[in-house]
C-alpha cells in the first residue's frame, strides 16, 4: 500500500514537472522578453538611483558633462536649444497625438491605448521619481535654457525613449520596422544628448530616463499587443 502511495505520488511529481516544463516552453519567448526588457531595465535603474542619491554628484557624470561643454559654441547652442523642445511640444506630444488620432480612426483601440498609456505613464513616472529623488540639476555653467524641476531622471530623454519605443514596437510587423528603428533611436541620442549639451541633466539622469521608459513600455506591450513581436513572416 505505501509502495502504491510512493508511486503515485512520484508519477503526481513527474506531471506536474512536465506541464511546467510544457509552459514555460509555451511561454518562453514572453519570459525572455519580461526578463530583458523589464527586470533588467528596472533592476539597472535601481542600482543607478542608488548611485546618485548622494549629494555629491558621481565624478564620470561630471567628467563626461565636462567634456561636452568643450566642445560647445553659439551656434550649437541655437542649434541644440531647438532640438531639445523635439522631446516636448515641437515633436514628442504633437506625434503621440496623430498616433491615437491614427489608431482611434482606424478602429484599432488596442493600439491607440497603447500608445497613450505608454506616453501618459512615462510622463507620470517621470514627475514621480523627480519629486521622490529630488536630485538639483546641475549648475556648472550657465545654461542657454533654464529649468525649474528636479533632475533625476531626465524627462526629455524619458519621452523620446518612451515614444521611440511605442514607435518601434507598432512599426515591427511593417517592412518599415528597421528604418523606424533607425530614426527613433537617432531621434532618442539627439533629444537626450541635447539635455547633456545645454547642462540641464547628468549623464545618469539620461540612462535613467532610458530604463525606466523601456522596463514600462515594454512590459505594457507584453500585457497590451502580446503578439507585437511577430515579424510579417511569422504571422497566421
Amino acid at each position: 500500500m505505501n509502495e502504491s502511495r510512493s508511486l503515485a505520488a512520484e508519477r503526481g511529481v513527474r506531471g506536474t514537472v512536465e506541464r511546467l516544463r510544457e509552459r514555460v516552453r509555451r511561454h518562453r519567448r514572453g519570459l525572455v522578453e519580461l526578463f530583458l526588457g523589464v527586470l533588467v531595465p528596472l533592476c539597472g535603474l535601481a542600482l543607478l538611483a542608488r548611485w546618485v542619491v548622494h549629494p555629491e554628484p558621481p565624478a564620470l557624470d561630471l567628467a563626461v558633462l565636462g567634456w561636452i561643454h568643450s566642445h560647445a559654441s553659439p551656434g550649437r547652442d541655437r542649434l541644440v536649444s531647438w532640438v531639445t523642445d523635439l522631446g516636448t511640444w515641437r515633436g514628442v506630444v504633437p506625434i503621440t497625438s496623430a498616433l491615437v488620432i491614427y489608431f482611434v480612426v482606424k478602429r484599432r483601440s488596442g493600439q491607440a491605448l497603447f500608445v497613450l498609456l505608454s506616453m501618459v505613464g512615462a510622463w507620470i513616472l517621470d514627475d514621480a521619481a523627480k519629486a521622490f529623488y529630488g536630485r538639483e540639476r546641475p549648475a556648472l555653467w550657465n545654461s542657454a535654457t533654464s529649468q525649474m524641476w528636479f533632475s533625476f531622471p531626465s524627462g526629455h530623454a524619458m519621452s523620446s525613449m518612451a515614444l521611440g519605443t511605442v514607435l518601434t514596437i507598432v512599426a515591427w510587423r511593417t517592412p518599415a520596422r528597421w528604418p523606424v528603428l533607425a530614426a527613433s533611436a537617432l531621434f532618442v541620442l539627439a533629444v537626450s544628448g541635447s539635455r547633456l549639451y545645454l547642462g540641464v541633466h547628468f549623464p545618469s539622469d539620461v540612462v535613467a530616463a532610458w530604463l525606466a521608459s523601456l522596463a514600462w513600455v515594454l512590459g505594457l506591450r507584453l500585457v497590451l499587443l502580446p503578439r507585437a513581436h511577430r515579424s510579417p513572416r511569422t504571422r497566421g
